[in-house]
């Protein structure tokens, strides 16, 4: 398995620390990472290439009474992957801009709560970080881009909200299929990291994939999705539960507004989750050339703090080839 630090991530450590990585802190095995090469990417902006398996993961840690744990030190975590302590390569407390893909459930059970959840994706756009790259999937029983053709992402307000308000709320419920076409849009932004936030009830009449399909795809993208489920006692086709395995393979998180009003302030902490986080990245400890599913655990401890680290459950190692 290769992977690269992607530009986005690099842009947060300077030539200094990207020695230190390739010179300083070698894998653990025959294999030696390269010396980093600077070039100019299509944006102007210099990106470091390192032929290292490094695996990046966005942790948010939070404190005993849910708040964000600021000020924390590479030394206050630790990871492991399939229970064996590994040895943390990057790290940084940066606000790094990602790539994020709302995935709007459109179906007839939605009718009445659109109004909230335009208002929802207004506040998430306001509070995110402004060199964010945002794209819209529209879905009832049929899956559809919002954006025009013409403009892949944006970060305004008013576009984010024509790009809903195209498609009426009718129909059934192709959830995974949509889940899989923003999975595959994401491939084509370019900031460090990717995230989805999920707009449904959660139930799924009319997919052609399945939900293990899904959550497969979801693990071998990175991607770390955040899902809001909003509810009426009526919606026969509710399913939270499917809502909270997403977001839990993936480390994103699960809402579950009480009142449709709260799904504006619900938007905007998934915004602040995003732009709390810390990274951290190490090469695996384990050499095999076997690839596979690999589970990963993060612990913060700091003195005299409680605290709770979530991210991803795992990652799918490549084949060795």
């Amino acid at each position: 398995m290769r992977r690269s630090v992607h530009p986005g991530i690099a842009l947060m450590f300077a030539s200094a620390v990207a020695w230190r990585v390739t010179a300083a802190q070698q894998p653990p095995s025959a294999r030696q990472a390269d010396a980093p090469r600077l070039s100019d990417d299509q944006t102007g902006a210099y990106r470091i290439a390192l032929n290292v398996d490094l695996v990046v993961l966005p942790v948010t840690v939070l404190d005993k009474t849910g708040g964000y744990a600021a000020n924390l030190r590479q030394a206050d975590f630790r990871v492991y992957e399939d229970g064996v302590l590994q040895s943390i390569r990057l790290f940084s407390h940066e606000d790094v801009p990602v790539t994020v893909g709302l995935v709007i459930d459109h179906s007839g059970s939605m009718k009445n709560k659109m109004p909230d959840v335009v208002s929802g994706a207004r506040v998430f756009a306001r509070a995110s970080n402004p060199a964010d790259q945002m794209f819209v999937v529209n879905f009832s029983e049929k899956v559809s881009g919002g954006l025009p053709d013409s403009l892949p992402f944006t970060n305004r307000t008013d576009e984010l909200e024509a790009a809903i308000g195209v498609l009426p709320a009718q129909g059934e419920t192709a959830l995974y299929d949509a889940i899989g076409v923003a999975l595959d849009r994401l491939k084509s932004g370019d900031r460090a990291r990717k995230v989805l936030i999920v707009i449904s009830d959660g139930g799924d009449n009319a997919s052609s994939l399945t939900l293990p399909a899904i959550l497969k795809k979801a693990v071998e993208s990175n991607a770390a999705i955040y899902t809001v489920g909003i509810f009426e006692p009526e919606d026969a086709d509710q399913n939270p539960g499917v809502l909270r395995q997403l977001a839990r393979t993936t480390g994103g998180q699960a809402f579950f507004p009480a009142e449709l009003r709260d799904v504006v302030t619900t938007c905007e902490s998934i915004a602040n989750d995003i732009r709390h986080q810390y990274t951290l990245g190490y090469v695996s400890a384990n050499s095999s050339a076997v690839g596979g599913y690999r589970a990963v655990r993060v612990v913060a401890h700091a003195a005299g703090r409680s605290l709770v680290a979530r991210t991803r459950a795992g990652y799918l190692a490549g084949d060795g080839r």
